[in-house]
């Protein structure tokens, strides 16, 4: 049985993912119409935006709570290389 795991950020993922398929319908159906390909190629862009933006909230968010979890309280100095792991993983 799998248990529910959900964060407060999973409503604005949630968001983000249904604002990509009603884009990516979008693109679908400009193809099937002819559209200009500029046309296309800027709602392919706004598909990938949102779907790179949600996962990297979902990434963010992961570290934020489960990594927290898993390695609990730790004395200043010995958090630094944890902060900065979360703190990078911000450019990818």
């Amino acid at each position: 049985m799998i248990m529910a795991h959900t964060h407060t950020t999973h409503p604005d993922i949630l968001k983000r993912l249904k604002r990509a398929e009603g884009h990516l319908r979008s693109v679908i159906e400009m193809v099937e119409t002819g559209r200009p390909c500029l046309d296309l190629a800027q709602q392919l862009h706004a598909v990938e935006k949102a779907i790179g933006q949600a996962k990297r909230t979902l990434i963010q968010d992961h570290l934020d709570h489960c990594l927290e979890e898993t390695v609990g309280p730790l004395p200043k100095d010995q958090r630094r290389s944890i902060d900065e792991f979360k703190e990078i993983t911000k450019y990818l």
